[in-house]
């Protein structure tokens, strides 16, 4: 399980870098496909957006911090639910509350929710473990929460804001399912002991 999360997340950090060269050997005229808010030739832009980033620091910065919190949610079973709501949740938020004239683009939106997720997936599961990850990621990445915040220059305070809602919404969303997979008894089959899962 390690082994295969860490390869698929690498997998999506070298896609990013891949669509990012590709980007700048094409003069960086991918970023126009970004979000633009309240208009309906930027609603396509709620697709492309986290795939698309303002030179390879920006990438870089979104990378290293979303590689590990992209890992341990594969880890949890859970990567592809979170990352839907997500994206759907940012992306939208920008669309319909970001900045007039002005093209969205990056993947700090999904990491934000997906922090957001991890921070608060504890409270709603009432499971001690996963509160103490979320305190552990807190004292590590908790001062990136102040991008939550307008005030930036270039930064897209709507993403991570809306990142998070989406990252919270998933958390309660998911916390049932994953109550009952806590609760659920193991398969037993006539004739043999239970099997542990």
């Amino acid at each position: 399980m390690w082994l295969r999360s860490a390869i698929i997340m690498a997998g999506l950090v070298a896609l990013l870098y891949v669509i990012e060269a590709i980007d700048q050997l094409g003069g960086n005229h991918l970023d126009d496909d970004g979000i633009v808010s309240r208009e309906a030739d930027g609603l396509p832009g709620v697709f492309f957006s986290p795939f698309l980033h303002h030179g390879f620091d920006h990438l870089t910065s979104n990378a290293l911090v979303g590689a590990v919190l992209g890992f341990l949610l594969l880890l949890a079973r859970r990567f592809l639910v979170t990352t839907v709501i997500v994206w759907v949740v940012s992306g939208f938020g920008v669309w319909l509350f970001g900045p007039s004239h002005a093209v969205t683009i990056g993947a700090s939106g999904i990491i934000f929710g997906w922090l957001a997720f991890l921070l608060v997936r504890g409270l709603f599961n009432r499971s001690w473990r996963q509160i103490g990850l979320g305190l552990l990621l807190f004292v590590v990445y908790g001062s990136v929460l102040w991008g939550l915040l307008p005030g930036q220059d270039g930064v897209s305070w709507q993403a991570h804001l809306f990142g998070a809602v989406g990252g919270v919404l998933a958390a309660a969303l998911l916390a049932g399912r994953d109550r009952r997979d806590k609760s659920a008894p193991a398969s037993v089959s006539p004739g043999f002991p239970p099997v542990a899962r």
